[in-house]
C-alpha cells in the first residue's frame, strides 16, 4: 500500500497528515503556543514526595508540577549505569528539594501534569540511545530473525569501533531494517557528540531547566514516520522545505528525492479532503459503507465504540448481516482510533454474534488493522458481555482535546435541559421569591425558547401560579441567555 505524507505549516501551527491510498490514516498537530514536550529532558526539582502513591511531584518549569512514579526512577551505580534493585520505596529513591534529570513520557493531558521517567532515551533515524544501560534491543516490528541478528551484531561492532562499549545501550528502530554499517555508525557518532553536550548542560544549568528538546513536528515526521512504502512527502512551506531537505541530506540521504515543495493553488489539505475528514473525526457518528454506523464517545475514564447495523439489511440472514457489519466496523474503527488519536482504555461493543468462528474472524481483522498503528495497543478477546476491550498507549492529547474545548452552555455534558424542565425550575424559583418578599410583581428573564413555552404550553400553569401567589408575573426574552439560564427579578 502506498503512503503519502502531507505537511501543512503556518506560523501558528504545523499539521501532518498520513494518507494511505488517498484515505487519511493519521494526523498530527503541533501549535506554536502549546508545543508538545514528550521526549524533552529536564533538570527538575522534587517538590513533594507521596509515599502513599509511591510517587513524587517534580517542578520542571511548567505551569503544573510533573508526576513520576517509583517504577520510573532508575537506580544508578558508580559508573552511571542502571543497577537492578527491588527497592520501590519512593522515600529511598528521591527526597524533597533534590535535583533530578528526567524525561517527559506523556504530555500534560487535561488537568494532569506531565508524566516523567529517569529512564532516559534519545532517538535518531535508525537508533534510540539509552545512556544508562548496556542493552541492545531490536524493534518488534522487524520480524525476520536473521535481520534482527544482523542488525544487533552490526551495532555491537559499531559501538566497539567508536569506543563506546559500556557507555550506553541502543534500541534498533524499525527504520533500520536493511540499513548498512555506515548509516548505523553515523547515528552512533551523532549520539556520542550529543550526550557529551547534554552532560555539560546537566552540570552547568540550575533547576528547573530544559536539557534536551526534541525536534519540531515537521522534522520528527521525517525521522519517525517515513517508512519504505512512503512515496512522497509534500511540504507547503518553501522555507521549511529547505530545512527539511537539508536535514534529510545530512541524516537520511535516501529520502531526499521523495521530499517535494508543494506550491499548488489549492491548500495542501484539500488534495485528499483532509479538512472534511478532520471535521468528521470530531463527530460521534461514523457512517459505514454498508449502511451501518459507529457511535464513538470519549469520556475521562475510557472511550466506548458502539457498532450498529443501521440501514444495512443484508441479503441472506441476520447472522450474516451482523458478521459483515462487524467486519467492516473493525477496519473502520481502527482507522478512527488512529485519526482521532484515542488512547487509554477503549471498549468496543460489536453487534452480538452467535457463531464462534465469526467472533474469531472479527477479532483477527481488528488485530490486523491495529497492527499498522504507531502506538502500542493490546486487544483482549470477546468478554462475557460480548465486548472487546483494548488499551492503546496515550502519549499526547486526542484530536478532540487538541481542537475543541468543553461547551460553555452544557459544560461538557453533551445535552441541555429541555425548555419544559427549565420552566418548572422557574416556577419553583417564583414560589421561593414570592414567599421571601412582599411585592406585587415578578419579572422572569429567560431565553426565547423558554419564554415561548411559558406563554404557550405552560400559560395555564402560569395563570394558576399567579392566582396562588397573588402576584403578577411578566416575561422578557434575553437574546444572550442560553436555554438553561434565567433570572426571577422583583419589580
Amino acid at each position: 500500500m502506498s503512503e503519502e505524507i502531507l505537511v501543512n505549516i503556518t506560523p501558528m501551527e504545523t499539521r501532518v497528515a498520513v494518507v494511505e491510498n488517498g484515505v487519511l490514516q493519521e494526523v498530527y498537530i503541533e501549535r506554536t503556543a502549546a508545543k508538545g514536550i514528550a521526549g524533552n529532558i529536564y533538570k527538575g526539582k522534587v517538590v513533594r514526595v507521596l509515599p502513599g502513591m509511591q510517587a513524587a511531584f517534580v517542578d520542571i518549569g511548567l505551569e503544573r508540577a510533573s508526576f513520576i512514579h517509583a517504577s520510573d526512577i532508575v537506580a544508578l551505580d558508580e559508573e552511571g549505569m542502571e543497577r537492578k534493585t527491588d527497592e520501590l520505596d519512593i522515600r529511598s529513591l528521591v527526597r524533597e528539594g533534590q535535583a533530578v534529570i528526567a524525561q517527559v513520557i506523556k504530555d500534560p493531558i487535561g488537568t494532569k501534569g506531565a508524566r516523567l521517567t529517569t529512564h532516559l532515551s534519545v532517538p535518531s533515524r535508525y537508533l534510540v540511545y539509552m545512556p544508562h544501560t548496556s542493552h541492545i534491543g531490536v524493534s518488534q516490528r522487524i520480524d525476520d530473525e536473521q535481520e534482527r541478528d544482523r542488525l544487533r551484531q552490526l551495532v555491537k561492532r559499531c559501538v566497539l569501533a567508536e569506543g563506546l562499549e559500556g557507555e550506553g545501550g541502543f534500541i534498533i528502530r524499525t527504520a533500520a531494517e536493511g540499513a548498512g554499517e555506515e548509516e548505523l555508525l553515523s547515528d552512533i557518532r551523532f549520539f556520542k557528540r550529543l550526550w557529551l553536550a547534554l552532560q555539560r548542560k546537566m552540570k552547568e544549568r540550575k533547576e528547573p531547566a530544559i536539557i534536551y528538546e526534541d525536534l519540531p513536528l515537521h522534522m520528527r515526521t521525517i525521522r519517525d514516520l517515513v517508512r519504505p512504502n512512503v512515496e512522497k512527502i509534500s511540504i507547503d512551506s518553501q522555507e521549511n522545505y529547505q530545512s527539511v531537505k537539508a536535514f534529510s541530506v545530512d541524516y537520511i540521504p535516501e529520502l531526499s528525492s521523495r521530499i517535494e515543495c508543494y506550491s499548488g493553488a489549492r491548500p495542501i489539505f484539500d488534495l485528499y479532503n483532509i479538512e472534511d475528514e478532520l471535521q468528521r473525526a470530531l463527530g460521534r457518528k461514523v457512517p459505514l459503507k454498508s449502511g451501518g454506523y459507529l457511535i464513538i464517545d470519549q469520556t475521562e475514564a475510557m472511550t466506548t465504540i458502539d457498532v450498529n447495523t443501521g440501514g444495512f439489511v443484508g441479503h441472506r440472514n441476520l447472522e450474516e448481516t451482523i458478521f459483515k457489519t462487524n467486519l467492516e466496523a473493525a477496519t473502520s474503527l481502527a482507522r478512527q482510533i488512529r485519526v482521532r488519536n484515542l488512547g487509554g482504555i477503549i471498549i468496543i461493543d460489536f453487534i452480538d454474534m452467535k457463531d464462534g468462528e465469526h467472533r474469531r474472524q472479527v477479532h483477527r481483522v481488528l488485530e490486523k488493522a491495529m497492527a499498522q498503528d504507531h502506538a502500542k495497543s493490546t486487544i483482549t478477546g470477546v468478554s462475557e458481555l460480548g465486548l472487546v476491550e483494548m488499551t492503546r498507549k496515550r502519549t499526547r492529547e486526542s484530536l478532540e482535546h487538541v481542537l475543541c474545548e468543553s461547551c460553555p452552555v452544557c459544560d461538557g455534558r453533551g445535552s441541555l435541559k429541555s425548555p419544559e424542565t427549565v420552566c418548572y425550575e422557574i416556577f419553583r424559583e417564583i414560589l421561593r421569591e414570592a414567599r421571601a418578599y412582599e411585592n406585587n410583581q415578578l419579572l422572569v428573564r429567560a431565553s426565547q425558547e423558554v419564554v415561548d413555552r411559558l406563554l404557550d404550553e405552560e400559560s395555564a400553569s402560569v395563570a394558576d401560579l399567579e392566582e396562588f401567589i397573588g402576584k403578577t408575573i411578566q416575561f422578557q426574552v434575553e437574546l444572550m441567555y442560553n436555554q438553561e439560564q434565567f433570572d426571577v427579578v422583583l419589580l
